[in-house]
């Protein structure tokens, strides 16, 4: 189902999803951001929460869930230690890949509009440029914090397959190394770009016209009764469903109460929408949403998960 170019954003199936004859919602459609964001409206979306490709190890716009999945072991992807498959043009390709998008998002962002980006640590200044260069202000750099698993791996093994050193050399090497391994510290966050879209007038001018451009600091959802800061701590989720990057929803609702209205019909938009985490999120906080997944069984899955959320808060309310 494409939309089309002449339908206002408030009568879209997924700002306010319609049901199917099988009963479910179209909270996420099955298509390539990079043309279907060209039938939205300008100035029509509150919020961009989304997490897109990290080109890394093949996590790329040639994305294959199938063969990744068939790539990957514990820690290693591809024969190489998790994350140590990269060369620099990667992060060029992903500049390149994802600054055409964030010209789309200046386009369909309420001015004051705030953009947040997940990425991987190493390429983050990649993305901030990305989209910097598409006429963003970059606020800040958020961090997800989380207790990941060490993936440094030892040289020792190595050394030991060696067959052109004896085995008093290898010996000799080995306590050289002293223990060393390969330059990966144990991962403990991910990064979120925040960038705001540019203010009509001042602040107050602004949030008077477009209810955008303020946050809202007086209940985070995470760490209740702190302010809220740019270190963000929570578990990766238990459950995957079926998504090999999925985010906490709880992470998602903090960053959405605090960056966008809490008036429904906000519209919250994930380009990259994976699973539907975004959607889930954006519901349990009251907004509407909008997902573009390219992949249609991750489409598919989201559309089941958000609908089941849906009829959840419906039989709760009543």
């Amino acid at each position: 189902m494409s939309l089309m170019p002449s339908l206002q954003i408030e009568d879209t199936v997924a700002s306010r999803p319609s049901r199917q004859s099988e009963g479910r919602g179209r909270w996420v459609l099955s298509e390539d951001c990079r043309t279907a964001l060209k039938a939205l409206n300008n100035k029509s979306v509150s919020l961009i929460l989304t997490d897109p490709p990290y080109f890394i190890d093949g996590m790329d716009d040639g994305w294959n869930d199938k063969k990744l999945r068939g790539r990957c072991k514990a820690g290693v992807i591809g024969g190489l230690p998790a994350g140590m498959k990269f060369t620099p043009d990667q992060g060029r390709r992903l500049q390149q890949f994802l600054h055409p998008v964030a010209q789309e998002w200046m386009r369909v962002i309420k001015p004051g509009g705030f953009v947040l980006c997940f990425s991987q640590a190493r390429l983050v200044h990649r993305v901030a440029v990305a989209i910097e260069d598409a006429g963003f202000e970059i606020r800040d750099t958020l961090a997800w914090k989380y207790e990941g698993q060490p993936k440094a791996f030892s040289q020792d093994h190595f050394v030991r397959k060696r067959k052109d050193l004896s085995d008093r050399q290898k010996r000799a090497l080995i306590k050289s190394l002293g223990g060393r391994k390969t330059p990966q510290l144990k991962p403990q966050m991910e990064m979120i770009v925040l960038a705001q879209a540019p203010r009509e007038g001042t602040f107050v001018e602004n949030w008077s016209r477009y209810r955008a451009g303020l946050i809202d600091t007086s209940a985070p959802f995470l760490d209740a009764g702190r302010f809220p800061g740019n270190i963000i701590a929570t578990t990766k989720p238990r459950e995957k469903h079926g998504h090999m990057t999925c985010k906490p929803v709880p992470l998602l609702r903090h960053l959405i109460r605090i960056f966008s209205d809490d008036r429904s019909g906000t519209l919250v938009l994930d380009c990259f929408a994976g699973s539907g985490s975004t959607g889930e999120a954006s519901l349990r906080e009251g907004r509407s949403f909008l997902g573009f997944e390219i992949d249609p069984a991750h489409a598919e899955r989201a559309n089941e998960r958000i609908d089941a959320v849906a009829d959840e808060m419906s039989s709760e309310n009543g």
